[in-house]
């Protein structure tokens, strides 16, 4: 078993285990030979599905394996995240999976490079054109070598295997995002200002809130709040519904004619005042506050809701160029009203 990658986009791998970390401590990485794969499943809140295509963030990559090449591993987030910062300002990074004391680890071998400027203690002497002397500086590079180790548990291919991505029905509506960290700011507000406000049946003060969301096929998005003491809402207009595409989606044209979004295009207005056509989740307040952390990385999310179901985000995070998209996948369940 061998695994070993140089890291060129190291704030990239960073920003990825810090927004990870924010909704679990632990999480299965799968290497494989074509993908890079973080799997999030918590007792309670968001599951996280992200697959990356090797060239998002490794580098001369190779994996070996007896099971078809892949290596499945649980990995501890937070210290993942902490050592990936130390190399933030490094020259070079190289990760790979090693054994210390019979422990595997990833070993994360960071060199950086330091300057140092001095002045010759007998000049050469010499000026010049204006008669000014001058001095000879020289400097010279250092090379620092610091290797940071992460212990992680190999995971038996029989353990993981009964692991799958939620079964979820077609989306009643799907749209694009806002800017995630605008949601998260705004989100976050309406959480603190319930939170300060509610009360629990004892009188004590209340510790979860639900949040509404709600969208619909005209390029509507609303976030809102209610309790007993307040409701405050907030509704983003023109945004963009993308297009299904026939060849992934069953019966292709005709299974978009049947579709459940095809038929609330036929529903309520753009301008959001219509209260129909809108497809609606309930969710905890905190738990979409972490999940809006992923906004960090940039790139564009659709969001996909099944009424009173669920919500499935998908982020796809910038390339440079390349074919291969990465994309992480949010699973959010719907509490009931």
């Amino acid at each position: 078993m061998r695994f070993k990658a140089q890291i060129h986009n190291i704030h990239t791998f960073t920003k990825l285990t810090a927004s990870l970390n924010s909704l679990g401590p632990l999480a299965w990485l799968k290497l494989g030979d074509e993908q890079v794969c973080f799997t999030i499943i918590p007792e309670q809140g968001t599951q996280v599905w992200a697959v990356l295509s090797i060239d998002a963030i490794f580098d001369t990559y190779a994996v070996q394996s007896a099971a078809n090449n892949v290596i499945n591993l649980e990995v501890p987030l937070g210290p993942l995240n902490r050592a990936l910062k130390s190399a933030l300002n490094a020259t070079s990074a190289q990760i790979r999976l090693t054994k210390k004391d019979n422990i595997p680890l990833l070993a994360l071998t960071i060199a950086t490079t330091s300057s140092n400027n001095s002045y010759s203690a007998f000049p050469t002497g010499g000026s010049r054109d204006d008669g000014t002397m001058f001095h000879d500086q020289f400097a010279a590079n250092r090379e620092t070598i610091i290797t940071q180790e992460v212990p992680v548990r190999v995971l038996a291919p029989d353990t993981v295997s009964g692991l799958h991505e939620p079964q979820t029905r077609e989306p009643d509506v799907h749209i694009i995002l806002p800017p995630l960290m605008q949601l998260k700011s705004i989100s976050d507000r309406f959480t603190k200002l319930a939170l300060a406000g509610a009360k629990t049946s004892s009188g004590a003060a209340a510790t979860r809130t639900r949040l509404d969301m709600a969208a619909n096929m005209h390029g509507c998005l609303r976030m809102s709040i209610k309790t007993d003491a307040m409701s405050i809402s907030s509704v983003w207009t023109d945004l963009a519904n993308p297009e299904l595409d026939p060849s992934q989606v069953a019966n292709g044209d005709m299974g978009i004619a049947e579709h459940p979004s095809t038929r609330m295009k036929l529903l309520g207005s753009a301008d959001g005042r219509s209260e129909e056509g809108w497809a609606s989740v309930r969710i905890d307040g905190k738990d979409w506050g972490k999940v809006m952390s992923v906004g960090r990385l940039g790139g564009r999310v659709i969001a996909c809701f099944c009424h009173e179901h669920a919500l499935i985000l998908y982020v796809y995070l910038p390339t440079d160029g390349g074919e291969d998209e990465s994309v992480l996948t949010y699973y959010i369940s719907s509490y009931s009203a």
